[in-house]
């Protein structure tokens, strides 16, 4: 109730006057039952923007980190990230990636809305970034249908490493679902798991027309630190 509150009487009514949000490819979207969304990831506004044109209720698996801050920031972050429907993911591997997937998983088997950022962590300079194979694992566990989506412009928004956004027009391009329902009960071979992967990154790339470039985000990332 309270997300339902948010996105239509409070945040989703002021976005819209001010950044003048725009959509395509609604039909694709079911209205109903379990789905996950896999889009690119510019910005931390992806998480706001994304929902906000999609009329359903949408969980996120967000970066454990945003939860755990300290002052008042951390809460008003951590409020934000909890309002929004985002649930926390450890990167840290092994059991802790496992309670991830499984909550992402509990989602999905109450017949809500998944989205994952397939790429792991936001684009470090716009362009498109070699995917995680943990959003296979998920899909092939969960045996829902697959959107993806692609956000345009958010970049302009709040670049990565900025705290105060700007105004500028954003829009969000969705796909027909993929089917990835040949690769059934081969979700440990990491051959499989790849190919999945990279047939969910270029459609998604086709959506955005980002530059796209094989090598991991967070490698660029660390490079730049």
């Amino acid at each position: 109730m309270f997300y339902w509150l948010m996105k239509h009487w409070v945040i989703g009514p002021l976005l819209t006057t001010v950044f003048r949000p725009w959509v395509t490819g609604l039909e694709n979207v079911p209205r109903t039952g379990p789905i996950i969304v896999v889009c690119n990831h510019l910005s931390f506004v992806d998480s706001i923007f994304l929902p906000l044109m999609i009329d359903r209720q949408m969980a996120f698996l967000a970066k454990s980190d945003y939860f755990t801050g300290k002052g008042f920031k951390g809460w008003l972050v951590r409020f934000f990230m909890t309002s929004a429907g985002q649930l926390p993911i450890d990167r840290t591997g092994g059991k802790a990636s496992e309670a991830s997937l499984n909550a992402g998983l509990q989602i999905l088997a109450e017949g809500g809305v998944l989205a994952i950022y397939p790429e792991g962590t936001r684009s470090p300079d716009g362009r498109m970034y070699r995917g995680r194979t943990g959003v296979a694992r998920m899909i092939l566990e969960a045996h829902v249908p697959v959107i993806p989506a692609a956000v345009i412009g958010t970049e302009k928004v709040m670049p990565l490493g900025s705290t105060i956004p700007k105004v500028h027009r954003v829009g969000v391009v969705i796909g027909k679902p993929l089917d990835f329902s040949r690769f059934e009960g081969m979700e440990s071979d990491r051959f499989v798991l790849r190919s999945i992967t990279d047939e969910i990154i270029y459609e998604m790339n086709k959506l955005s027309e980002q530059e796209y470039v094989d090598v991991y985000a967070s490698t660029i990332r660390s490079k730049q630190a």
